[in-house]
């Protein structure tokens, strides 16, 4: 029993790490190519057993070769399961000394993207929960500022020199600006969702990142994590999500 429930957490979280992901149909097609392998073998056609089986003997080099952002993901989420646990305890214990300014950046970050939404600014917020800014810091500013409504309202007006690119709130903090995030290849997305969508869904499908996307043409406000866009979240939803992920 064990051994079955094991597997199946296993499966399970690797089927959450790559729904929705041109991944998901490659790992459809390894197991298609291994049925067909057995299949083969069980009527006894010897060559196109011998052809399939040099396709699987170098199979699992291959997949670690094309699943290189995946298996990295998996391995940030297991870590980060375990960091969010001792961080859940810590903070348990010095809830009575930390709430106060989490709730007040909350509402700090709250309130500059209702002001950018109203204003039909574009804005791209990455919130990390992990302890690492490794893969979004190198392209942008470092300024490791407290987080102030005002501030992140200056950075996004059109006529700021920071202002194209991600914003990275990490370690209660704003760690960088004007930060180049990975575009998303999903092809399920709606032909109206532009490049500013498709970065900050593309920075939470090799991360636990929580991206905050204000549209520049609509004033709607999207969020997006591991791998899934939500668009049209009002205030009351972004407040709620906010609590969720920001440390």
């Amino acid at each position: 029993m064990l051994d079955i429930l094991v597997v199946a957490f296993l499966l399970y979280s690797i089927y959450r790490l790559l729904r929705g992901s041109i991944a998901f149909n490659i790992v459809i097609g390894v197991i298609l190519l291994y049925v067909l392998w057995g299949l083969v073998g069980i009527l006894d056609m010897p060559l196109l057993s011998e052809i399939l089986g040099q396709f699987i003997s170098v199979g699992f080099i291959a997949l670690i070769i094309i699943f290189q952002p995946e298996i990295r993901r998996f391995l940030i989420y297991l870590g980060n399961t375990t960091l969010r646990g001792r961080t859940g305890f810590f903070k348990r214990y010095f809830k009575a000394t930390f709430s106060k300014d989490r709730d007040v950046q909350i509402e700090q970050i709250q309130t500059a993207i209702d002001k950018l939404a109203y204003a039909k600014t574009g804005a791209l917020i990455v919130i990390l929960n992990n302890l690492t800014t490794e893969g979004f810091e190198q392209s942008g500013k470092v300024i490791d500022a407290e987080i102030s409504e005002e501030l992140i309202i200056s950075i996004f007006q059109r006529k700021s020199p920071l202002h194209d690119g991600a914003m990275v709130i990490h370690g209660a903090k704003i760690h960088a600006v004007s930060c180049i995030l990975p575009v998303s290849s999903n092809a399920n997305l709606p032909t109206e969702v532009g490049l500013r969508h498709r970065a900050g869904l593309g920075a939470t499908e090799n991360s636990e990142a929580a991206v905050f996307i204000v549209s520049e043409e609509t004033g709607e406000i999207s969020f997006a994590h591991k791998g899934v866009l939500h668009r049209k979240i009002d205030s009351e939803k972004c407040i709620m999500l906010l609590k969720q992920h920001f440390i």
